[in-house]
């Protein structure tokens, strides 16, 4: 316990799942911590529910200016960053032959150029400040390999593992550690959807392809987001000061690599 103490974060997409338990995990360990969401009110609800040690910002990691706005924001409430966690990002499928550029440029824009740009801002704040940090963004996976119907996003998740590599490799000149973590298939709201979209496209009742990827995770169910937070301490905690440039595959066994 106590591994954040005085520490301030910054968790994307933070007001559910993934990201709220990330949040909760920091605030045990001792950290303040800024759940910037898109979702206003359900990012409100969220730092209530987790406690005083926790407050909602707003963020749209689409639009520059509001990614310059929460950084200040969180500078202004804790007098600085020290853990950013690009955690936002959105998912769709289809096969290539039907993929939108709807779908490719939505995907792109806040899987890729959204983490791109909030490890940009929060890496200028920490330098600025003279403040060593922990950059942690979330790959999945799906960046390690393709899947036949999963086209952009497993192209965004792999961008994600190769942004981590470049920034890891030249921030660390400035004491900020960059490394991700790439989750398996992971229970929840999230998941639902994944389902929904399968179930449409490869003809299946709803909930069967849930249930077949959970069976085929060799550690026998599906990952829950408490399952990530070890890893997610870790990274942002001084036990990682001499990791650089590194993405964890947290999956049950599903990737070895």
């Amino acid at each position: 316990m106590n591994r954040l103490q005085g520490k301030s974060a910054l968790i994307t997409g933070a007001a559910r799942g993934i990201g709220r338990a990330f949040a909760e995990a920091y605030v045990r360990e001792g950290a303040t911590v800024a759940i910037g969401d898109i979702d206003v009110a359900r990012a409100e609800q969220t730092a209530q529910a987790i406690g005083p040690a926790a407050h909602a910002v707003a963020m749209d990691v689409t639009d520059h200016a509001s990614i310059e706005a929460a950084v200040r924001t969180v500078e202004e409430h804790a007098g600085g960053i020290d853990i950013l966690v690009n955690n936002a990002a959105v998912f769709d499928l289809a096969p290539v032959t039907e993929v939108t550029r709807d779908s490719f440029e939505r995907l792109t824009a806040i899987n890729v150029a959204g983490v791109l740009f909030t490890m940009q801002a929060v890496a200028r704040s920490m330098i600025a400040a003279n403040r060593r940090g922990k950059i942690i963004n979330m790959a999945s996976q799906a960046g390690r390999r393709g899947e036949a119907l999963v086209t952009v996003y497993c192209a965004t998740k792999a961008a994600v593992i190769s942004l981590t590599q470049s920034a890891g490799l030249y921030l660390i000149r400035h004491g900020i550690n960059v490394n991700a973590i790439a989750p398996g298939v992971v229970e929840g709201e999230h998941w639902d959807g994944v389902d929904a979209l399968f179930a449409r496209y490869e003809d299946r009742p709803p909930g069967e392809k849930k249930r077949l990827v959970g069976e085929a995770v060799p550690y026998g169910r599906m990952g829950r987001a408490e399952d990530l937070t070890g890893m997610a301490v870790f990274l942002a905690s001084a036990e990682s000061d001499y990791v650089v440039a590194q993405t964890y595959n947290v999956d049950g066994g599903n990737w070895m690599s």
